[in-house]
């Protein structure tokens, strides 16, 4: 596949700091971590993943923006372009050495999401997408599954966790969910749930409560891909909501209508 300079840029800046990761990964005991919130930690190696990025994609793009999740949003010259990263999505994953957690960049060009860029250094998948330009996995054409029931589906989904409310809220919905597909995954990581849902690994995928830098770069991987996402009301303010229900046109309809549907009376 044929990738512009700024995509180019992105992966660079991503597998330098998949690297780290790495590195970090193979010494996961020996991290000093601290308490970010209840059940929500932040470790050396994130930070150390968002300074790399940072100064690669600063050094590449002085101008453009930021939006990251430790920084949090950071100003730049140019209004019209920001970075949208997660330097280490999956972090919890990552202190326990399970090796499902990524760096994610995606590219916002006047509001919408133009390139994206997932990379899980555990297992060596790099996925990007351009606005226009089709999904990748490791150059590899990502198409989304192509099932159109939903008993036939592997469905993905976040849990929130400790600290995190609507327990409730999901309950209901999984108890739906479990109601008619023939099987549900918790990953841990929404940048690669949503990944797989590109790459066809996956059916579908459901969460809230997550923030813009762990969808930007998946959500085009999906759109690249032939899928469709959207937030919990159906609308496509996905980025502001914090939700997003993903699939094959059929499929992410189906699901929706699924995860929304009230429970029955006893």
């Amino acid at each position: 596949m044929a990738r512009s300079a700024l995509l180019n840029v992105m992966v660079q800046a991503a597998m330098k700091a998949g690297r780290s990761l790495s590195r970090d990964f193979g010494e996961v005991q020996n991290l000093q971590v601290s308490m970010k919130g209840p059940g929500d930690y932040v470790s050396q190696a994130d930070r150390k993943a968002e300074d790399i990025v940072f100064a690669e994609l600063s050094k590449a793009r002085p101008g453009y923006g930021f939006l990251m999740e430790e920084r949090g949003a950071v100003a730049g010259e140019d209004s019209q372009h920001r970075w949208i990263v997660d330097p280490l999505d999956g972090t919890t994953n990552f202190l326990h050495g399970i090796p499902l957690f990524a760096v994610s960049i995606a590219l916002e060009r006047q509001g919408q999401i133009v390139a994206g860029v997932v990379y899980n250094p555990a297992m060596d998948e790099l996925y990007t997408t351009e606005r226009g330009g089709g999904a990748f996995m490791n150059d590899r054409r990502l198409r989304v599954a192509g099932r159109t029931k939903l008993v036939d589906t592997v469905i993905g989904c976040g849990v929130p966790h400790l600290g995190r409310g609507h327990h409730g809220n999901f309950l209901v919905e999984l108890r739906n969910v479990m109601a008619e597909v023939s099987g549900v995954r918790r990953m841990g990581s929404a940048s690669l749930d949503l990944a797989y849902v590109a790459a066809g690994r996956m059916d579908g995928f459901w969460e809230v409560g997550l923030s813009a830098w762990d969808m930007a770069a998946g959500l085009l991987l999906i759109r690249e891909a032939g899928g469709f996402a959207s937030d919990m009301d159906g609308g496509q303010d996905m980025l502001d909501t914090g939700t997003v229900v993903a699939g094959n046109e059929i499929i992410q309809r189906a699901l929706l209508k699924t995860v929304k549907k009230p429970l029955p009376p006893r």
